[in-house]
């Protein structure tokens, strides 16, 4: 249908509504003289008077009248497929399912608050995604994106912003020989068992949180495996294992049966946004921009205080 024909349902609606020339004009933009124009072509279409006037008052016929009534819900279903189209074309509207493991930190959520005021049409949809599932929730499509600690090696993802670096501590229980020293080395780790993560995680990552050697080639004794954080640091409270985790995670999750040493020798951990390489959206990329941007102030503030749990390597 071209432009002009809207423009007569357009007229025709108006005044089958308003009943006066004048007053369909003003709500089309449009002199009196026009909207007549319009009515008197799409009379012509339709072959008959679909509105009577006269000097005194305008009415539907009865054909208008029966028009009227087929007319509006098409009219109505035909702005709503050109509005859903033009969102779809935008890109930045319905939902973002967002992936976090552990909690959300103050970085992430300011992104989130920032991707809320460019987007206001877009909700995003928080889930938490299990210690020992990084990336499994991503491939198998129950998120759009995810933010998970690093590293991340999988081909069919992408790995999109870094941010949150951190530096990294290991929990020990308040008895362990650890608990008394400011500070250990990452080749003091061969003294304790360190707590691994359960599959489905990635071999190459649960490595990272819980390495086989120190950086020198020593070996570390494996402990238990966990699939949550909870149950790392009740483990670690129980003197069961010692586990890695980013200073902030430390400071949030601090209890009086477990202390947290700063490791010095292990590179700092990060976080990391992914997504799946067959499902980008303009969603997913406007939502990576707002991540950057704020990782870029952090970068020139103080450090925020961060809530989540960080302990990877790149």
């Amino acid at each position: 249908m071209s432009s002009l024909d809207v423009r007569e349902l357009e007229a025709f609606l108006a005044l089958a509504e308003e009943l006066h020339f004048g007053r369909a004009g003003e709500r089309l933009y449009l002199s009196q003289s026009r909207v007549s124009q319009l009515l008197q072509a799409l009379e012509q279409r339709v072959g008959a008077r679909l509105i009577e006037r006269t000097s005194r008052r305008v009415r539907l016929t009865p054909l208008g009248a029966d028009f009227l009534v087929r007319l509006r819900p098409a009219y109505t279903a035909l702005h709503t497929a050109v509005d859903g189209a033009r969102a779809a074309a935008r890109g930045v509207a319905g939902s973002l399912r967002l992936g976090f493991q552990g909690a959300t930190n103050e970085q992430l959520m300011t992104a989130i608050e920032l991707f809320g005021r460019r987007h206001p049409d877009c909700a995003i949809e928080l889930t938490e995604i299990p210690l020992a599932d990084p990336v499994g929730p991503v491939h198998r499509h129950e998120v759009d994106a995810a933010v998970v600690l690093l590293p991340m090696r999988e081909p069919e993802l992408v790995l999109g912003q870094i941010f949150s670096k951190q530096p990294v501590t290991v929990a020990v229980a308040s008895v362990h020989p650890f608990a008394s020293r400011a500070t250990v080395t990452a080749e003091d780790l061969a003294d304790t068992a360190l707590i691994g993560v359960r599959t489905p995680a990635p071999h190459y990552w649960r490595e990272v949180q819980a390495p086989a050697t120190t950086p020198g080639g020593h070996p570390v004794p494996s402990g238990p495996e966990v699939s949550t954080l909870e149950e790392g640091l009740a483990l670690v409270a129980a003197n069961r294992g010692s586990m890695l985790l980013c200073n902030p995670t430390a400071e949030y999750h601090g209890r009086r049966s477990v202390t947290f040493v700063p490791v010095v020798g292990l590179p700092d951990s990060s976080l990391g946004l992914i997504w799946h390489r067959t499902a980008e959206t303009a969603r997913v990329r406007a939502f990576s921009q707002a991540v950057a941007e704020i990782g870029s102030a952090a970068r020139l503030s103080p450090e925020p205080r961060i809530i989540g749990i960080d302990r990877v390597q790149q």
